[in-house]
């Protein structure tokens, strides 16, 4: 029987997790055929793609229209962007673009980002009745569009899904030297294939040319400034934006934000230490309720998981699944971790835990599937590919193999669970063969912007609450507002208080108290 599992909007900033997730109703299910390699996916959108010198200028392409078709309930198009902003006469591509039209009185586009880095934007306008409360609505055109490099976006690609498979079933806290080995070959492997399949492309999909996009395609509906809701990473695009159009900043939320100062070893520990108070959140709901299969405290209740991951990784588990695969333990811990990304989902959580604590790891594999958009045995997104390129265009900084154990003791502070996975997530950028070459070292400040609303949710594994705390302090306008509960991100979670402040402000203009508390 499939199961329909709800899931916070897409994230996983750290670079230890190559993947996105969304929100909405999936069914998870695993019987569909499919191909083994990417070539079948839908890249319509770069069909008409140049990269071939044009001498086109900056202002050529801020002077356009976006011719709109009917998508279902929707209309999509396309926008031109520049490959390199720094030379705009380089050659360009394509970003897919998708509007959902107000219901009611229009004041305007609210363009939206889901998060990522890596995720396509489009499905957050096919799906907005599933995202979006009714005000937004009605009140704005809910516009979507792929990232640079992401969906159907010029999409990086790197890897075959039999590769990815891999890559994603491999040991993600190495114990032997034959699973470093192969750790390090699963590196290069990556950035060869990055390298080989999309330079022309993957060394043009930082942070800032996407938000350079983002005004390219502010100009293209007309509006004199954005007004834009991100999530999770969207909130470091939405901050970045600020910072290089400041002028052009109109209303600007950014929901469970992520601290723009923060290096990559420092953003690694910051959520590290968010999945394990998300774990133990969950854990002690579990105790609290009576009769909790994983203990009867929340200490004895890690130690029960952290018991069987460690059974997995010695011996990987048996499962339904009709590709007759087994759930290792790099599979099982993005099972683990899915499902805290929203209280809704913790049911899920439980399911899996407790199968494969009787020897069956099918619910666990679904969920890390659902996790990388593996369906029917293939991969629909480059989502897990995007997000290394992206995360390590914007900071390169890595460390070898052989300084990774350096690395355990800050981190298992931090988690105790999680944390040598992390620490090994230190040596991602290692090698990568691009270089950014649009303000790699932007400080974000956002001085000159109007008001920016930073929403943080105090137990939130992904982005943890004391980096919308600092987001929101290093914006010059910035304003905090906080949800206190569980899952990632907070607006439309069922919090009155939070849609009553980001509707206020959206829609009305009515900028909230700074630190607001829901």
């Amino acid at each position: 029987m499939s199961k329909k599992l709800i899931v916070s909007v897409a994230v996983i900033w750290a670079l230890v997790v190559a993947g996105a997730i969304g929100i909405g109703v999936i069914v998870l299910t695993g019987d569909d055929d499919g191909g083994d390699d990417k070539a079948d996916r839908d890249t319509s959108a770069t069909d008409g793609a140049s990269r071939e010198p044009d001498n086109r200028t900056l202002e050529d392409f801020y002077d356009q229209d976006i011719s709109w078709k009917a998508c279902g309930e929707d209309e999509c198009g396309t926008i031109e962007v520049p490959i390199d902003y720094q030379d705009p006469g380089a050659g360009s591509i394509q970003l897919a673009v998708e509007r959902r039209k107000a219901s009611g009185d229009r004041i305007g586009s609210l363009v939206v980002n889901p998060g990522g880095p890596g995720a396509g934007g489009t499905y957050l306008a096919e799906q907005a009745d599933g995202y979006f409360a009714e005000p937004l609505l009605a009140a704005y055109d809910i516009v979507g569009f792929d990232p640079r490099g992401t969906g159907d976006s010029s999409p990086v690609d790197c890897l075959t899904d039999d590769e990815l498979d891999a890559w994603v079933a491999a040991d993600p806290d190495p114990d032997t030297p034959e699973e470093v080995e192969e750790g390090k070959e699963n590196s290069e492997e990556f950035w060869s294939g990055c390298e080989a399949k999309s330079a022309d492309v993957a060394g043009h999909v930082s942070t800032v040319e996407a938000a350079r996009d983002m005004d390219v395609l502010r100009a293209a509906l007309g509006e004199d400034k954005l007004d834009y809701l991100g999530f999770s990473y969207g909130t470091r695009l939405g901050a970045t934006y600020a910072e290089l159009y400041p002028d052009k900043t109109g209303r600007l939320v950014l929901d469970g934000a992520i601290d723009p100062s923060l290096s990559a070893r420092e953003g690694s520990l910051s959520q590290a230490g968010g999945f394990e108070t998300a774990l133990r959140s969950y854990v002690k709901d579990c105790v609290d309720g009576g009769g909790c299969f994983l203990g009867d405290s929340v200490d004895a209740g890690i130690a029960t998981i952290k018991d069987l991951i460690d059974s997995i990784d010695k011996k990987p588990l048996p499962t339904k699944d009709p590709e007759g695969r087994e759930l290792t333990v790099g599979l099982a811990f993005y099972g683990l971790i899915t499902p805290l990304y929203s209280e809704d989902n913790w049911t899920y959580l439980d399911d899996g835990l407790k199968k494969a604590l009787d020897g069956d790891g099918s619910t666990l594999l679904q969920l890390s599937d659902f996790y990388g958009s593996r369906e029917g045995g293939k991969y629909v997104d480059n989502s897990l590919e995007a997000i290394s390129v992206i995360n390590c265009l914007d900071d390169p900084w890595s460390i070898t193999t052989d300084e990774v154990p350096d690395q355990f003791a800050d981190f298992e502070k931090a988690s105790p669970t999680f944390g040598k996975v992390f620490a090994w997530g230190l040596t991602t950028c290692h090698g990568i063969p691009f270089t950014s070459t649009d303000e790699p070292d932007l400080k974000i400040d956002g001085s000159g912007a109007a008001p920016i609303v930073v929403l943080g949710t105090t137990r939130d594994p992904a982005t943890p609450y004391e980096e919308a705390v600092a987001m929101a302090e290093q914006l010059e306008s910035g304003v905090l507002v906080s949800r206190d509960g569980d899952g990632h991100t907070a607006y439309n979670k069922g919090n009155d208080c939070v849609d009553d402040a980001v509707h206020g402000y959206l829609i009305d203009g009515k900028v909230p108290e700074d630190g607001l508390k829901c």
